[in-house]
């Protein structure tokens, strides 16, 4: 792994286009804004961009629009999503004009990326796969993290605008590798997430406050910044949804995956996957994955109640 610490100045002629405003899309295209870049925008339901014109983005009705632009990013919810911007009938591909790089910060499988890949390389265009750590308010308070792969005259060329959008932006080499990283990080996510449900319903029942716990752990070494962040939802019972137990669990499986193509046991990983599985099969799909508090106090006899404090979650 190397990591590119010199920052590179924005090139603010370049036109910038993006495709994704969802949550994430959103917050991110925003802080480009921010900085002066010239961007122009796509999203599949055009009322969740329009704001963003209000401090210069440019809203565009199909990806093929942006398709002179030098460098175009999309966030994405799936691979057929990831497909149908880029090669479908008014993909970024559909016309003569070709973007010189493609930034994909999607959570897709290895396998669609390359495919992706495949066909701007066709077209001479060159792709980076960068898929992302946080979610909206993460990336609000300037805490987003990017792992990068592809080629590295394309992350040179995108390096300056990531550390924008992001504090941390990791290149990790060529092809499809940072989306084993990402892998990795997510099913890290899910393991922390229920041990740390565990331990807290533990002490609860031991007599313990939530709140007591978590400000212990998060000023120990077993503290960290996802440990912080998440503790006033574990203490308010606040379970608006950033990431949910659907894509949680099917991030593990792409773990228990890898694992079993590389020869790797995931006993730890496929003993939390069920677990998130219960959670689905239980219809909790649309809540925050750190509902799984909830369902370690139910499977320990132990109602929960917000304790209404204020917490502090360390983005600022």
């Amino acid at each position: 792994m190397n990591q590119e610490t010199d920052s590179l100045p924005i090139d603010k002629s370049k036109k910038i286009g993006w495709i994704g405003a969802g949550r994430m899309g959103f917050a991110m295209a925003k802080r480009l804004l921010q900085r002066g870049c010239d961007v122009s925008i796509y999203n599949r339901t055009k009322s969740k961009a329009l704001p963003l014109s209000e401090i210069g983005a440019t809203i565009v009705d199909s990806p093929a629009e942006l398709a002179d632009c030098d460098i175009v990013f999309t966030m994405v919810s799936g691979p057929a999503d990831l497909f149908e911007v880029v090669c479908g009938n008014v993909g970024l591909l559909s016309t003569d004009s070709t973007p010189g790089l493609l930034v994909d910060c999607s959570s897709v499988s290895a396998e669609s990326s390359q495919k992706v890949r495949e066909e701007l390389s066709a077209r001479k265009a060159l792709m980076l796969s960068s898929p992302v750590s946080g979610n909206a308010k993460v990336v609000a308070a300037g805490m987003l993290t990017v792992v990068v792969s592809g080629p590295r005259e394309g992350f040179l060329d995108a390096q300056p605008y990531l550390e924008s959008i992001g504090r941390g932006v990791t290149y990790v080499g060529d092809g499809e590798l940072s989306r084993m990283v990402k892998i990795c990080h997510n099913v890290l996510l899910g393991v922390v997430t229920q041990c740390l449900a565990e331990i807290t319903v533990l002490a609860e029942k031991g007599g313990v406050s939530r709140q007591a716990l978590l400000e212990f752990i998060n000023e120990s070494v077993m503290g960290s910044i996802f440990s912080r962040y998440k503790s006033p939802a574990f203490v308010n019972l606040d379970w608006t949804p950033t990431f949910t137990p659907v894509l949680l669990r099917k991030d593990l499986d792409l773990g228990i995956a890898a694992g079993e193509a590389l020869d790797v046991p995931m006993e730890v990983t496929a003993l939390t996957r069920d677990i998130v599985n219960r959670l689905v099969e239980s219809g909790h799909t649309e809540c925050d994955f750190g509902y799984l508090l909830e369902q370690q106090a139910s499977a320990s006899g132990l109602k929960l109640q917000p304790e209404d404090a204020n917490v502090d979650d360390g983005l600022h």
